[in-house]
């Protein structure tokens, strides 16, 4: 399968503004949230939840007006889970360059009508990039393991 990435671009909107007059954090959550499903569902070609969201890493605010773009991409497949990349980038409106505003990784699960998780097509790497991700979300997957052992006292 191929997996360019799904872009969203818009105009940031003064609904989306925070009591410091920059894009609110949770504005930003959602829209990545929603970026993350277009990506998953699109790969899978079936209904995914979220089951993880992680690092998440605002850079820098990003202003009100500005345009934004999100892209998203697979970088990792499990049996029924698939790891997906997220950048937010913005730009002023009146200049050519977007700058990296926020990353994260965000783990869906693709399920059936009944809500079980069904397979999802196997993601493979063909560039040394794309083996790098896919080492990233490797990583990162360890380290919920343990971060996760480290929390159960406490759930």
């Amino acid at each position: 399968m191929d997996n360019k990435p799904i872009t969203f671009q818009f105009i940031s909107e003064p609904t989306d503004v925070n009591f410091g007059g920059n894009v609110h954090g949770g504005s930003v959550m959602k829209w990545i949230d929603q970026v993350g499903y277009a990506c998953a569902s699109n790969w899978s070609s079936s209904y995914c939840v979220t089951v993880y969201v992680g690092g998440i890493r605002f850079y820098q605010p990003i202003k009100i007006g500005e345009i934004v773009k999100l892209e998203s991409h697979v970088i990792y497949t499990g049996t029924s889970s698939m790891h997906i990349a997220i950048d937010v980038y913005s730009r002023n409106i009146k200049e050519k360059t977007f700058e990296k505003k926020t990353h994260c990784i965000i783990v869906f699960v693709a399920v059936d009508e009944k809500g079980k998780s069904v397979q999802v097509p196997k993601w493979t790497p063909t560039t040394e990039q794309e083996i790098q991700m896919q080492e990233y979300a490797i990583k990162l997957m360890n380290l919920r393991r343990d971060i996760e052992d480290e929390m159960k006292p406490f759930l």
